[in-house]
């Protein structure tokens, strides 16, 4: 089958070329794939630099997408079995890493949505545990993950969302109730979350890390309410991968530290958040652009990183 083919660490593109076709293990079903997103983790994984990446050699990429059961039935799907990836003309997937596509939600729409749309769901649900009247930071609002995390907050019962983001006009785009630019001085920065966190804040998606991150830290720590919780909830790292942090922030406040993400969530439950994504995008109507490509030019899409790249197959 023509697949999408890493076959050495530090490969910049993967090949397209042949790859074994692949047969079905127990509890596993196979689906002909439609569509699947060329997203950060897709390109991490690929490179071996994320932490849930394999080191067996050759693999095919992608790490969800969507296709067709064989009786027909449209799915979104996550997590192949290695060596197989989403970008292929099919793939072997655990049965309970498969979830339905709501009718109205096209395969590349659906496919663009599944890893950023699930990372905020899961946040949110998971991790942060969201209640309906609270206020939600979203810490890099402007990504693809970030833009979709304003949306989820919403449906979920967000009454106040803030984003940051360095793209002042895409973040007067979000719709969000507050907006801070993260391209300020520093000091400035650090006193714009202090006022928004003497307003309340309940929760802060973080998708950055870095700089904003600490002083996001900070700043509720030293504006947050007395002895009210501050879920700070870290998804991304594409502002650095380390910050420094005094310990004081955490001994002086409420604040809740924690991660979300493959390892902090089980995959039974990352899976259910994408279904439960997918279900509330076909009922708001919230998207991401994207960007349709055939899967023989993924040489071409791979270095795409402005856009959002859906190989179709």
């Amino acid at each position: 089958m023509k697949a999408a083919i890493v076959t050495q660490a530090g490969q910049s593109t993967p090949a397209f070329g042949e790859f074994e076709a692949p047969v079905a293990g127990a509890g596993e079903v196979i689906i002909q794939v439609a569509a699947a997103a060329i997203s950060p983790l897709v390109r991490a994984r690929a490179a071996g630099t994320h932490y849930s990446s394999g080191g067996a050699f050759p693999f095919v990429a992608g790490v969800d997408g969507t296709g067709r059961l064989e009786d027909g039935r449209r799915v979104a799907f996550a997590l192949p079995r290695a060596p197989f990836g989403a970008m292929a003309e099919q793939v072997p997937v655990p049965a309970a890493h498969v979830v339905p596509l709501p009718e109205g939600l096209g395969d590349v729409a659906a496919a663009a949505l599944i890893n950023p749309g699930m990372s905020s769901w899961a946040a949110l649900t998971e991790r942060a545990r969201l209640k309906r009247g609270e206020t939600v930071l979203v810490n890099g609002a402007t990504g693809a993950a970030g833009q979709i995390a304003v949306d989820v907050a919403r449906h979920l019962g967000a009454a106040r969302v803030i984003a940051t983001g360095r793209n002042e006009a895409a973040l007067a785009e979000l719709g969000a109730d507050a907006v801070i630019p993260l391209g300020e001085d520093p000091d400035v920065l650090e006193q714009r979350f202090k006022a928004e966190f003497a307003q309340g804040v309940d929760v802060v998606l973080d998708y950055l890390w870095g700089p904003s991150a600490e002083r996001l830290l900070i700043a509720g720590a030293k504006s947050g309410a007395d002895g009210v919780p501050i879920r700070f909830v870290q998804v991304g790292s594409v502002s650095g991968g380390e910050i420094s942090l005094p310990g004081a922030v955490l001994r002086s406040s409420a604040i809740e530290l924690m991660g979300s993400g493959i390892g902090s969530i089980s995959l039974g439950r990352l899976v259910a958040a994408i279904g439960a994504m997918l279900q509330a995008a076909a009922q708001d109507g919230f998207a991401l652009p994207a960007r349709a490509m055939p899967l023989a030019e993924v040489a071409q899409a791979w270095p795409l990183e402005g856009e959002r790249v859906v190989l179709t197959v």
